[in-house]
């Protein structure tokens, strides 16, 4: 229906509307105006007044540095009291003088405590401490000069200790006596050790126990400043006593084992009680236990076996983890965290229970995760230690063949290398490549398949084994490892499902879309997948009553749970701009079949390229290995894919190219007859190529590289080189009829048909340019003739000019050299075809490059009798008729410039 008003009711309407406008828009321009006024109106001038000084400090730092400099004039002046003045004094006055100074300075920080004056309390109690040490010095001076200054020291180093802990401790608000109790607590028992003739051992335990003791102010005490002194005493007595155990568990490692055992357990304690250092605390603890067992194992075993047994005792600290781990994920533990309540029935979120630190929490090991991760680290760091010691019989059998020290076929072998490594090293990396395999892990299985291709390289170089063996076993490894490249499925067995490229279990951690229990599915924003199921494995959010496990609100009113990444907006309201949280690009994970796949690649390439250098020593063997690694590249080009089956279908060529000149080489054939043999590689690989599509260009660009090396054993001798050329233009000539490859084959087939004609043209020591050049121009000239019926738009130039130019040019430098007359007739009359044929078809490039040459062609036939002539002249005619030709050309400058613009535009028109 049609609601729009009669025109004359809509025009009254329309002029009310502009009217209002009028009014409101003369109202907010007198509004404009009053506010322009405000805004810019002058200020008012007001009197300079003086300004206040700047102060250089405040208050408080500048009455620091008042009492700092106190202190310390007064503590100077004590010290040169007691060591200078001391002498004149008698035993009374000296005890008078010491008993009132120090007592004077201990007991004015109360009065002046009790006043508010902090800053001068701590100045008068570190003079009062300072006082106290020189005290102690001037007793042992005066009244028992007789005494060890050690033990004198560390006991009155013990008493100043317990003074200073009980006058700080009385005075809560002094913060220099309890640190200053603290530093000088440690020098007791190691000095005392001194004293008493100990050995480095007991200096070791005095440090270890004293360590201890600055553990336990750690953990029990408050102030910042004592817990940050007894931390750096117990990190540099306890670090000195660990190195101290390491030192003695080779040379005595009993001792050494107790040390480093008590440390360990001490350093673990710490750990335990100290979230924020316990992965590391706990990892050096670990590395305190395994060096004290080792050391045990060490003097047990023999020399060959040290490596193993620390290896030993490493894995079996990792191996930690991997209990804690299966612990956790165990049903038990998945039941507690998925229902996320507390024992009552409430959800924990509710009853304001806080989630577990990951740092504290425990398994059924009854070790926490830092505690755990730590000592698995120190674990698994030794036994990648050991894994490293044992990498150079791995280096030496797999780069030993290609040091090659003997002829090639000769039948002697080269002198074996780290003959006397030992032989435990392959134990080593069998050890791991086992522990690794049994964890469910991508890297886990990754490290077990590089280990176990590690030891089967190894395995003749720390075993010994001979010739025949070791190339056996190398084939074998490079075949099986080729087959695991192209079928990597057994590889994954015993993954985790999320790991092995499979979906998790619907609804369980992991699974797309699980947002967790309570966490409704449209008001928590899409992030990315690795968020979401994030947040689904935490379970940390509560259940709503009512829902069973699994299910999931959708409705878009669904409360957003507490747990959630993101603060929700008000029920059923949309994110706004500009709190929507945006979507973070993840990058792609890798998948696990093709990570496993390139490695068993790598070495079985390897093992492939280190076989066949050990196989030149035995012209069978060369053989044998050629034709088996030529199988083994074929078959992962067949049944492979991806990258891995090109680079196999290239090593298959390059294999196939040994074989032709292992046999060359044992039939005794001549460089051009190997050459010649050689461009059946080339010849094969067009025909595969044809055929085989996926690989067919890599397969065809390494045959074409396998033909340079031909042509330049050909090279030797010329005849053969324009067969193998002409050899070769066939190939590419054969190429060139598939539709996909025909524009480059093509132009290689012509360019080495050309070199092929040109090389026989020297071989018949024929020295005509226009031999070399016209079997380029005739080919040419056809090409721009059907490029231009193909595309009239196509220049000259691009169709014409190469041809011509080829044959032109040359034959041109050729004329001005010969002193007969048939070669630059010739030329001329050419030149002069070619001009016409472009002023008759209005073809820019032949018009140019015919002009040119028959320009300078006749100039050379005119010039011997223009010098002719020129010389008959009198001197002064040349001159003159110069200057009359230029008079000329100025008086008619503006028709000869017009003229020539258009010619140029003449020219410019053509094609």
């Amino acid at each position: 229906m049609d609601n729009s008003l009669p025109p004359a009711e809509e025009l009254a309407l329309v002029d009310r509307e502009l009217a209002r406008l009028d009014a409101r828009r003369s109202q907010l321009l007198a509004r404009r105006a009053w506010l322009i006024q405000v805004l810019y109106a002058p200020a008012a001038p007001t009197a300079p007044g003086p300004r206040p000084p700047v102060a250089d400090s405040t208050p408080r730092s500048a009455q620091n540095v008042l009492l700092t400099l106190g202190g310390t004039l007064l503590t100077i002046a004590a010290i040169a009291f007691t060591l200078v003045s001391w002498g004149s004094m008698g035993i009374g006055g000296r005890a008078v003088v010491l008993c009132a100074v120090t007592s004077a300075a201990l007991a004015a920080p109360v009065a002046l405590l009790r006043r508010g004056l902090v800053s001068t309390a701590e100045s008068v109690a570190a003079l009062g401490l300072v006082l106290m040490v020189l005290d102690a010095y001037a007793l042992h001076r005066v009244a028992l000069p007789g005494t060890d200054g050690l033990g004198y020291t560390a006991v009155a180093a013990a008493v100043l200790a317990g003074a200073w802990t009980a006058y700080g401790s009385a005075l809560s608000r002094l913060r220099i006596p309890l640190p200053a109790a603290v530093a000088v607590g440690q020098l007791p028992l190691p000095l005392g050790v001194l004293a008493a003739g100990g050995g480095p051992t007991a200096f070791a335990w005095a440090a270890l126990l004293t360590a201890a003791a600055d553990g336990a102010v750690v953990l029990w005490t408050r102030p910042t400043a004592v817990r940050i002194t007894a931390t750096t005493g117990a990190t540099a007595l306890g670090g000195w006593a660990l190195l101290t155990g390491g030192w003695l568990s080779l040379t005595s490692p009993w001792s050494g084992a107790a040390l480093l055992l008590v440390g360990a357990t001490v350093t673990l304690y710490a750990a335990w009680r100290t979230p924020m250092l316990a992965v590391a605390a706990s990892a050096l603890a670990g590395l305190a236990a395994i060096t004290a067992v080792g050391g045990l194992l060490r003097s047990a075993v023999p020399t060959d076996w040290t490596v193993p047994a620390y290896v030993l005792c490493g894995l079996a600290l990792a191996s930690l983890w991997r209990l804690g781990a299966a612990a956790t994920t165990g049903p038990a533990a998945t039941a507690t965290a998925g229902s996320g309540r507390t024992g009552s029935g409430q959800p924990a979120s509710e009853a304001g229970v806080p989630a577990p630190d990951a740092g504290l929490a425990a398994d059924s090991t009854g070790l926490p995760n830092g505690v755990r991760l730590g000592l698995a680290g120190a674990g698994a760091g030794v036994a990648a230690l050991g894994i490293a010691w044992a990498l150079p019989p791995v280096a030496a059998g797999l780069l030993g063949p290609m040091a090659r020290t003997t002829e090639v076929w000769s039948g002697e072998h080269a002198d074996r290398v780290l003959a006397s490594f030992p032989g435990t090293a392959v134990l080593v990396l069998a050890v791991a490549a086992a522990v690794l395999a049994a964890l469910p892990r991508l890297w886990a299985r990754c490290g077990a398949l590089a280990l176990l291709w590690a030891l089967l390289t190894a395995l003749p170089v720390s075993l010994g084994l001979p010739y025949a063996a070791t190339l056996t076993l190398q084939l074998l490894t490079s075949a099986a490892a080729l087959a695991y490249a192209v079928r990597p499925g057994p590889l994954l067995r015993g993954l985790r499902r999320s790991e092995a490229g499979q979906p998790a279990a619907a609804g369980g951690p992991g699974a797309p879309g699980a947002q967790g229990p309570g966490i409704p599915t449209a008001s928590v924003p899409t992030v990315s997948g690795t968020a979401a199921s994030g947040t689904a494995a935490s379970g940390t959010a509560a259940q709503p009553a009512g829902a069973t496990a699994g299910t999931t609100q959708t409705g878009p009113t669904a409360p957003m749970a507490s747990s959630a990444p993101f603060a929700a907006p008000a029920p059923g309201a949309p994110w706004p701009a500009w709190a929507a949280p945006r979507p973070r690009p993840q990058a792609p994970a890798a998948e696990p079949g093709a990570v496993l796949g390139w490695i068993a690649y790598a070495g079985g390439l390897a093992s492939a390229v280190s076989a066949l250098a050990l196989a030149l020593d035995v012209r069978a063997a060369t053989f044998t290995v050629l034709g088996v690694l030529l199988a083994l590249l074929g078959g992962v080009a067949v049944f492979g894919t991806g990258a891995r089956r090109m680079i196999a279908a290239c090593g298959a060529v390059l294999t196939a190219t040994g074989l032709v000149v292992a046999v060359a080489a044992a039939g005794g054939f001549a460089d051009h007859w190997t050459a010649l043999a050689l461009l059946v590689v080339p010849a094969a690989t067009a025909a595969v190529g044809a055929k085989a599509r996926p690989v067919a260009l890599p397969v065809e660009i390494t045959g074409a590289v396998v033909a340079l090396p031909a042509f330049g054993l050909a090279a030797s001798r010329p005849a053969f080189l324009a067969l193998a050329l002409a050899i070769g233009g066939v190939i590419a000539a054969a190429t060139a009829a598939r539709p996909e490859r025909r524009r480059f084959a093509s132009w290689t087939a012509a360019v080495l048909f050309l070199l092929a004609t040109w090389v026989r043209l020297a071989v018949w020591e024929v020295a005509t340019p226009e031999a070399y050049t016209l079997p380029v121009t005739v080919p040419a000239l056809v090409v721009g003739f059907l490029r231009r019926r193909r595309d009239p738009e196509a220049s000259s130039w691009t169709a014409y000019g190469p041809g011509l130019a080829v044959t032109l040019l040359p034959s041109l430098l050729a004329a001005w050299t010969d002193p007969e007359w048939p070669r630059p007739l010739a030329l001329g009359v050419a030149a002069l075809t070619v001009t016409l044929l472009g002023a008759r078809f209005r073809l820019q490039a032949l018009l140019v490059l015919g002009g040119s040459v028959l320009a300078l062609d006749g100039l050379h036939e005119l010039a011997p009798y223009v010098v002719q002539a020129v010389g008959a002249l009198p001197r002064w005619l040349p001159p003159a008729l110069a200057g009359l030709l230029l008079l000329a050309v100025g008086a008619t400058y503006e028709q000869r410039l017009r003229d020539a613009r258009r010619l140029r535009d003449r020219v410019a028109r053509m094609r």
